[in-house]
């Protein structure tokens, strides 16, 4: 996959991850984007680093999929803890 395809897996990710854990983000909508595509490239990265499966693979991949959303998921929770309270 190129750097292009995982922008926008990660945008979709983010998307996913912000319907599944709804709520108010501190950062609004761009930062929840923005979250999703870090998220992926961290998915992506934890999956071929610890899990052993390769993110040279489509991008229809399940596994890649759920490595994304989990990554974002993951820092879309962190941050939520760690500046949750900013828009109070």
């Amino acid at each position: 996959m190129t750097i292009i395809s995982w922008i926008v897996l990660g945008l979709l990710a983010g998307a996913i991850a912000k319907f599944l854990l709804p709520g108010r983000d501190p950062g609004g909508f761009i930062g929840t984007t923005l979250i999703g595509v870090a998220g992926a490239f961290i998915g992506g990265w934890v999956s071929a680093r610890w899990l052993d499966h390769p993110i040279t693979k489509g991008f229809y991949d399940g596994a890649t999929w759920a490595a994304a959303i989990g990554g974002s998921l993951i820092l879309l929770i962190a941050y939520r803890l760690l500046f949750g309270h900013s828009r109070d």
